[in-house]
């Protein structure tokens, strides 16, 4: 039986697990969190850091496979691991391009994948002394920075003292139209395929996912290019996996390569019931070096992240949640982590529906009646 280890236990490590367990494999879970939501279901828990080299080794070093659900690992341990013959997923020299929003950037414009224009300063502070700036200007922490965070939008120079204090990269924002992705899975023999493009609506408050279509609403236009330039990063890192390629559609319908994830991501969470093979189904297929499965959709989907409620900090409980069980095609994923927090992601809601303009009422529902707070 295949032994398989994941860095990370949180809820992509949980909602893969869901689908592993099914498989001939036997998994192992590593995460500083004793009440990792992975914690209680995989067949071996270790609580240790996945960024420590040595606790990294010591997890891998008698599995056959290695995966993660998170990109801040320590990727020098992988590379050593790969050297043992372990089967690293995604490779670590991927992993490496990723975790570090500058050289992403480089990656980018060196294979000729369009992205926003940008600059890069080890001194975030230069930017007060850098001429020529023009604002608007996002800027985005290099390493360490995920679900909305080690981001700061600069509306002019006045907002400098809000600034990271770390090395950045400085991006012009995109004329917007909407943000879509592609989840896109690449095998060990380099087959590579994509699901439909996915749709984003964000929430501002946050900065980040409230909810997502799939398959989108737009044009076979943008969607063949959207998925065209996934293919191309994909195959220009190189390596099997799960891939998220996050990007913006311009007004002018151009399209820029926003960031990319090396793993399961929540814009391909309503795979789960709205495909033929999930992308933690991928996931696992990737690993255990299966072929690929369909991701050919059954249906139109819909993902309404839940999300903690602005002043609700302890014990996690959902409110209404017998009204979202009476929506047919709902389907509720909660995401075990103990404790509640402002904007923090808790779960998410799976809405399926042939009828668009009924799932756009659902979807409204959902927003409008569920609330993830503390219990008092």
């Amino acid at each position: 039986m295949i032994k398989i280890g994941i860095l990370g236990g949180g809820q992509l490590g949980y909602m893969f697990l869901q689908n592993a367990l099914q498989y001939p494999c036997e998994i192992s879970i590593l995460d500083p969190a004793a009440d990792a939501p992975c914690a209680p279901h995989a067949h071996h828990f270790v609580q240790g850091d996945f960024k420590d080299y040595d606790t990294v080794v010591e997890f891998g070093k008698n599995l056959d496979a290695i995966g993660i659900e998170i990109e801040h690992v320590n990727v020098d341990a992988l590379r050593h691991l790969k050297t043992l013959g372990k089967k690293v997923v995604p490779d670590p020299e991927a992993l490496a391009i990723i975790q570090d929003k500058g050289v992403q950037k480089e990656f980018y414009v060196k294979n000729n994948i369009p992205t926003a224009p940008y600059f890069e300063l080890e001194h975030w502070e230069d930017l007060k002394s850098k001429e020529d700036v023009q604002y608007p200007i996002f800027q985005k922490s290099r390493k360490d920075g995920y679900d909305g965070k080690g981001v700061q939008f600069l509306k002019s120079a006045n907002d400098l003292d809000k600034m990271l204090q770390a090395p950045s990269i400085f991006e012009t924002p995109a004329d917007l139209d909407r943000e879509i992705a592609v989840v896109t899975v690449a095998d060990h023999l380099g087959n590579i395929i994509t699901y439909p493009t996915v749709e984003f609506v964000i929430n501002e408050e946050y900065n980040l996912l409230d909810y997502l279509l799939i398959p989108s609403t737009l044009s076979p236009e943008v969607t063949d290019k959207a998925e065209a330039i996934a293919r191309d990063v994909v195959k220009a890192l190189n390596s099997p996996g799960v891939f998220a390629v996050e990007m913006f559609l311009n007004k002018d319908q151009s399209i820029w390569v926003n960031e990319t994830a090396s793993r399961v991501h929540n814009s391909g969470h309503s795979t789960i019931e709205g495909a033929y093979s999930s992308q933690f189904d991928q996931m696992l297929r990737t690993l255990m070096e299966l072929p690929l499965g369909s991701t050919k959709l059954y249906t139109t989907s819909a993902m309404v992240n839940l999300i903690g409620a602005e002043g609700e900090t302890g014990p996690a409980q959902i409110e209404n949640v017998e009204t979202l069980l009476q929506i047919p095609g709902s389907y509720l994923h909660w995401y075990a982590k103990a404790v509640t927090k402002p904007g923090r992601k808790m779960g998410h809601v799976t809405l399926v529906n042939d009828d668009f303009e009924q799932l756009k009422q659902n979807i409204k529902q959902v927003n409008e009646t569920i609330r993830v707070v503390a219990k008092k």
